[in-house]
């Protein structure tokens, strides 16, 4: 009897946690985005305390001065690579662009199933960056910036969300889905930190405060 009972407890749980798991599946988003994985929060709180403060300047900003989209690999340019590396089940055509697929947009917590609803955010704005130093770069190093998937820099994302975020720094502007911000502060240090880029007081206060409950 004992077994039986021992049986019957086992084979209850096993129905508990199959249920639970189909309902975590339900729930959950279709597809996660795939940005590589930023710096732990302690790192970017070293990167952090090494940045320059600086006002910025924008004189002469202009977006084409950072050339975008490059190709990547094959056929796929910058864009398609991200969509690829984003999506879930994505299918491409010959030309590389997505005909179908999956999209979790981490900064909203919206699932979308078409490309053209998804902008690729840089995730520093080519017009911050530009204000925190890479006025004097070269072209070629502006060009690698707006096109690097190797750092946490380049994400899909809802199209409106990041027309809404433009080139606000995380004094201003950080994403809704509040689960997501210690990843992108995370992210936001560690690029910065990678290019030698500066930040201001505002926005270095700001960093400093999301960290800290990372």
């Amino acid at each position: 009897m004992p077994k039986f009972y021992a049986r019957r407890r086992l084979s209850i749980l096993g129905a508990l946690t199959a249920l639970i798991a189909s309902v975590a599946v339900l729930n959950g988003p279709t597809a996660s985005a795939a940005l590589p994985t930023p710096v732990s929060a302690a790192t970017a709180r070293t990167y952090l305390a090494s940045l320059t403060v600086a006002t910025e300047n924008r004189t002469g900003y202009d977006r084409d001065l950072f050339p975008t989209w490059i190709t990547i690999s094959g056929t796929c340019n910058t864009r398609e690579y991200i969509l690829k590396r984003d999506g879930t089940n994505v299918v491409t055509d010959s030309a590389c662009a997505s005909t179908s697929g999956s999209w979790y947009s981490p900064y909203d917590g919206a699932t979308w199933t078409a490309a053209s609803d998804l902008d690729i955010d840089h995730l520093v704005p080519l017009a911050e960056a530009w204000d925190s130093g890479a006025s004097a770069w070269t072209t070629a190093r502006r060009q690698s910036f707006a096109n690097d998937v190797t750092r946490p820099q380049l994400l899909a994302v809802t199209d409106n969300v990041n027309q809404s975020k433009g080139d606000q720094d995380p004094a201003t502007w950080m994403p809704s889905l509040t689960s997501y911000r210690c990843t992108y502060v995370r992210a936001w240090v560690q690029v910065k930190y990678y290019y030698g880029l500066s930040v201001d007081s505002a926005e270095k206060s700001a960093l400093t405060g999301y960290l800290a409950n990372c």
